[in-house]
């Protein structure tokens, strides 16, 4: 059954060059595999070929890109404490790289591009060593055009064996399960720019779901089965919430490793490259139905046939729950980090001059986002990196500025509205003022004034200028009421400005990662750790932003942290993590262990809003081997 949430119309080629479109031809390429599972050992070495290949889904013929022709990927189980030698062969479209994400390896092999490795050319090779330190679960993607990748089908699974064979609760059998969505117009995955990304308002939302690279699992499991389930969202914007009805569902592990406390869960939300491990036992005959439930709709992802009676013995221990010691006593010794100030403050912000104006003037610089040194007077790509230069703002200054909130609040310079303390915006008085303003995202909150939406906090824009159509409901999608969820709650389960989200791109819509002490932006921001430190960073997702949005935030390899606080309610249930959502609105903080020298990235994992730039490295250096030795 094709899973489909509507239908949105196709680019036209008058909005796009033919030539910057990535091609969709699939004659002559070899039909997609389904994933393989590789055990290695330490020592091991294993070939991963990117390559085009062609993918049938319902009535569409699709060019996909697989890693060893399966999408997803190969599955690598692997254990604790080993390191393999991948050899990666690029024969896909564009230049390329492999992140191992969630790994804290070698530096140099973490797959940032020019950060730490040249990019694999087409036709080329670079081999890795990729080592595993920790248990739990990983996976590995592109990081070059990680939304042209991700979206083609660019992503497999790692998974991690303690050496401790009590680590985890007993289970029958364990699967790899990816989470994902295609975008797909007339035939075809919709375009893909060469020159850029698109869809940077919101991020790509799929019209098809898939599960391990399907539109519907089907699986058969024994009465009194356990079977572990490796979750990976690998979509390139859109959050899951994960529930398997018709069986039991414990929650385990995250992003790496076990939970401080083991729970039984009736759903599971991931944002993009998050991870969940869950121990299911299907205690009841017939079928268990995988769904991805949100606050408007229950999505089928297929099901599990159950029937007969299973002879094994996990079972009898799964009503357990666990307790893990080493986070129960790292819980006991956080207060005093919950209490202090923190060391950092990272604010996400957005820039929209697609709907808020400054568009209008063509740019007379361009920057690149990760490597400001690097300017032009064209439109053109970083020398350094590839990244698509960005326009830089403007310099002119307009004559007169009014508070969004407070209309009659109004001023000759810039600043803040002494009533609500926003920021004032420019106002262009010699355009006559529009009749109404409406939400872009809630065409039903109008108003006769300017002002913000009560829903998501977006401002209101004139009405005239927002296009008629609206998204339509999936039709596959079971109408179902949650009341676990808030509407109000600060994520974007839809993209609910397709075409807003369509027409935007890094010129017009401009994400932010802002260090609040030095008010650097994106690659501009300089921090820099030791190996040992604990840094509290206190992740804003600022509601006075031209889009409050969700944002993943994901650190590479550097070491890995615990979520100690949101809005300032502390953490009850602690694990590893190296992703953790932040909905706008939301202040987190995070406590990052630093264990890992070199040069390492951290990013919005929205995979359209690190392309245009909302991305930074940092830099951490290895302890003074006389300050160990004292």
């Amino acid at each position: 059954m094709e899973r489909v949430l509507g239908i949105t119309n196709p680019i036209s080629e008058e909005s796009a060059r033919l030539d910057d479109l990535f091609t969709t031809e699939t004659t002559g390429l070899p039909e997609a595999a389904g994933p393989q599972l590789i055990r290695l050992h330490d020592g091991d070495r294993f070939d991963l070929r990117i390559e085009p290949v062609r993918k049938r889904l319902a009535e569409a013929e699709l060019r996909m890109l697989g890693y060893n022709g399966s999408i997803p990927g190969p599955t690598l189980h692997v254990d604790e404490g080993s390191e393999v030698t991948v050899q990666v062969t690029n024969d896909g479209d564009v230049e390329a790289t492999v992140h191992w994400h969630g790994l804290r390896l070698e530096n140099r092999y973490d797959g940032v591009p020019h950060d730490t490795q040249a990019p694999i050319p087409v036709g080329g090779t670079f081999t890795y060593k990729v080592q595993f330190p920790d248990v739990g679960f990983y996976w590995y993607h592109p990081h070059i055009r990680e939304d042209f990748g991700l979206e083609m089908g660019l992503y497999g699974t790692i998974i991690v064996e303690p050496t401790d064979p009590s680590y985890w609760p007993a289970v029958d059998r364990q699967l790899s399960i990816t989470l994902d969505d295609l975008l797909v117009e007339n035939g075809h995955i919709a375009p893909f720019h060469r020159s850029g990304p698109n869809y940077t308002a919101m991020g790509r939302f799929g019209n098809v779901m898939l599960i391990n690279g399907e539109t519907e699992f089907s699986g058969e499991a024994a009465a009194g089965e356990v079977v572990r389930h490796y979750l990976v969202n690998t979509a390139n914007t859109r959050i899951f919430n994960f529930a398997l009805r018709g069986a039991r569902m414990k929650l385990v592990g995250g992003d790496s490793g076990r939970y401080e406390r083991e729970t039984f869960v009736d759903e599971v939300m991931l944002a993009p490259s998050e991870r969940a491990i869950l121990d299911v036992m299907f205690d009841t005959p017939g079928e268990a139905r995988l769904e991805h439930r949100t606050p408007d709709h229950v999505y089928d992802l297929g099901a599990f046939a159950v029937q007969g009676d299973s002879t094994a013995a996990a079972a009898a221990s799964f009503g357990a729950l666990r307790v893990d010691p080493e986070l129960t006593a790292e819980h006991q010794s956080i207060d005093r980090d919950i209490e202090r100030p923190p060391d950092k403050v990272l604010a996400f912000v957005a820039s929209m001059p697609l709907l808020y104006g400054d568009d209008v003037a063509p740019a007379t610089s361009y920057a690149c986002p990760m490597h400001p040194e690097v300017t032009s007077s064209e439109p053109g790509t970083c020398s350094k990196c590839g990244m698509q230069l960005l326009p830089k703002r403007s310099e002119g200054t307009p004559t007169s500025y009014a508070c969004p909130m407070h209309p009659e609040v109004t001023s000759t310079e810039p600043g803040l509205c002494p009533k609500c303390g926003m920021k004032l915006l420019a106002v262009r008085s010699e355009e006559p003022g529009p009749v109404s303003y409406v939400c872009p995202m809630h065409p039903e909150v109008t108003s006769s004034g300017p002002g913000s939406c009560p829903n998501c906090g977006m401002k209101l824009v004139p009405a005239d200028t927002l296009p008629t159509t609206e998204p339509t409901p999936s039709e596959d999608a079971v109408h179902h009421e949650h009341q676990d969820h808030e509407q109000n709650d600060g994520l974007e389960w839809e993209d609910l400005m397709p075409e807003i989200n369509r027409a935007s791109e890094p010129s017009n819509m401009r994400w932010m990662l802002i260090d609040r002490e030095s008010g650097a932006e994106n690659g501009a921001i300089t921090w820099a750790f030791t190996v040992g430190e604990r840094v509290k960073i206190r992740l804003v997702n600022e509601m006075e932003s031209d889009h409050p949005m969700h944002h993943p935030f994901h650190v590479h390899g550097a070491g890995r942290f615990l979520v100690l606080s949101r809005d300032g309610e502390p953490e009850s249930n602690l694990v590893w993590k190296d992703t953790v959502l932040v909905p706008a609105g939301q202040t987190v903080d995070v406590l990052l262990d630093v264990s890992n020298p070199g040069l390492w990235m951290a990013h919005c994992h929205i995979a359209e809003h690190a392309q245009s730039g909302m991305m930074f490295s940092f830099n951490v250096s290895r302890r003074d081997p006389a300050e160990v030795a004292t």
